[in-house]
């Protein structure tokens, strides 16, 4: 069997920095935890989905911190430039993906690069 292999541009060093506040094995005891009740009969299945929050972004200032224009921001998230105006402008809310993509690109600027 040929050995394993992951491929990453970040350092071992920035890979420990992205989980340092993951608590792996809690994770795991609730899901072993939820598996056991259900098997029981204690719990249904439809309790086990959990609603993730959804970051807070300010679409002006994470197109401003890249300096780019609404068209260019709006090329790099897949959307329209009035789609992007409407979010500015409050007249429409992202959508929990694109929330979540300028999340990530507002945490990491170099993100953009590879969209």
């Amino acid at each position: 069997m040929s050995e394993l292999r992951f491929e990453s541009s970040l350092s071992m060093e920035e890979i420990e920095n992205n989980f340092k506040d993951v608590d792996f094995f809690a994770g795991i005891m609730d899901g072993l935890n939820e598996a056991l009740a259900y098997t029981k009969g204690k719990a249904a299945a439809d309790t086990f989905a959990r609603k993730r929050s959804l970051p807070v972004v300010n679409v002006a200032e994470i197109r401003s911190a890249l300096s780019m224009t609404q068209k260019a921001f709006a090329e790099i998230l897949g959307v329209s430039c009035r789609t992007v105006e409407a979010w500015e402008s409050g007249k429409s809310t992202p959508t929990p993906t694109a929330k979540k993509l300028m999340f990530l690109i507002q945490e990491d600027h170099s993100l953009v690069q590879k969209l």
